[in-house]
């Protein structure tokens, strides 16, 4: 347990060393209380890092900072969290969270973002300085334990061109304003400009997705043919009519389920992929595709996949799209400017047949149902 009586700098780091598996402790126990509060939140961010300061580092801040430092309970930075999010709005989000959940020392924590002038030289971004509770299961062992008697530890928030700017500021070596040529000091200020401009735009670009997904429901219903073909149109449609209801034609042709629940994020990008290579640029075109070739499409899945089995059986079942795939590989096979192995292709199935025997067979099976296909 520290002395109350003064030590020295060197006695300092030799007290810190000699804790550093306390200290560890602590950073993974701050690291994972936040990981779960985010969670919990349902906030989405970039990453977030736990650090131990170095006893180099610490050594230097004493030099630097004579007889601020008493006891190692003094220094507030001895272990770090740093939350990056996406956007500079997010920022504000998590500091909210931390500012309900944490018994915050407000002496010792900062927004920067509130501190800079208009040409402000420096990265904004928010600092805490914060004490652990009894109700917060992650620090249990640790609350009480004599060689940490006064837990705290850093937090810092910053959105990912804020963190940016710290780290390249940081290895240039520019901690202040007179550190810095005047020369230097202008790109500074501008590239400070650019940087805050680049995150309003990001921050625009999220609030433009968030509303043009709202805003899906009612123009497929409306104006269909408005709607583009894209990762968003695709990923609404794999629940809609007529996309939906053609997948379960085709899974119960195979008597198997349909995996409305599969966990794919790369699905309807590789969809979007397909539909934009057979020529199917709008939600109308492709309603319209759809409602002409739906007998061929369900006949075609229930005669290609049972010879593809190794492609989708690993599944479980059929994934939300396969019409979708059918229908690309359908007009792949009846149209000669276009290629059954870029379907192939963009359907990512290594590892299963080889590109040329999956095209062989979609090939064989496209002629067969050609063949038999009943006169009108």
């Amino acid at each position: 347990m520290p002395s109350p009586v003064p030590f020295s700098p060197s006695a300092l780091v030799a007290e810190y060393v000699a804790q550093l598996g306390e200290y560890e402790v602590l950073r993974s126990a701050a690291v994972a209380h936040m990981t779960r509060l985010l969670q919990d939140a349902g906030l989405n961010i970039h990453h977030i890092t736990g650090r131990l300061k170095k006893p180099a580092s610490l050594a230097d801040k004493l030099r630097r900072k004579v007889g601020r430092y008493q006891t190692l309970a003094d220094v507030t930075d001895l272990v770090g969290v740093r939350v990056i999010t996406y956007f500079e709005s997010d920022v504000a989000a998590v500091s909210r969270l931390v500012e309900s959940c944490w018994d915050v020392d407000w002496d010792h924590s900062i927004d920067k973002s509130k501190m800079h002038d208009p040409d402000r030289f420096g990265y904004m971004g928010v600092h805490y300085v914060v004490r652990p509770s009894a109700g917060q299961p992650e620090f249990a062992a640790l609350l009480g334990a004599p060689d940490l008697p006064d837990l705290r530890f850093e937090i810092q928030i910053r959105s990912i061109l804020q963190h940016a700017w710290a780290e390249i500021e940081h290895d240039l070596g520019y901690k202040n304003r007179e550190a810095v040529p005047r020369e230097v000091r202008r790109r500074f200020y501008r590239l400070a400009g650019l940087l805050e401009m680049a995150d309003e735009e990001f921050m625009a670009l999220a609030r433009m997705s968030r509303d043009y997904a709202a805003t899906l429901p009612e123009r497929v219903q409306d104006e269909p043919e408005s709607v583009f073909i894209d990762v968003q149109s695709v990923a609404y449609l794999l629940g809609q009519p007529p996309v939906r209801p053609l997948d379960m034609e085709v899974a119960e042709a195979l008597g198997v389920t349909l995996l409305t629940d599969w966990p794919d994020p790369e699905r309807p990008v590789r969809l979007t992929s397909l539909l934009h290579y057979v020529g199917v640029r709008s939600v109308g075109q492709l309603q319209k595709e759809l409602a002409r070739l739906a007998p061929d499409i369900v006949r075609f899945a229930a005669a290609l996949m049972p010879q593809l089995r190794e492609a989708w059986t690993p599944a479980g079942g059929a994934r939300p799209g396969t019409s979708l795939v059918h229908y690309a590989l359908l007009r792949a096979c009846a149209n000669p400017s276009l290629e059954a192995r870029e379907v192939v292709r963009m359907l990512d199935l290594s590892g299963t047949q080889s590109e040329r025997q999956m095209v062989r067979t979609v090939r064989e099976i496209y002629r067969e149902m050609m063949e038999t296909a009943p006169e009108t």
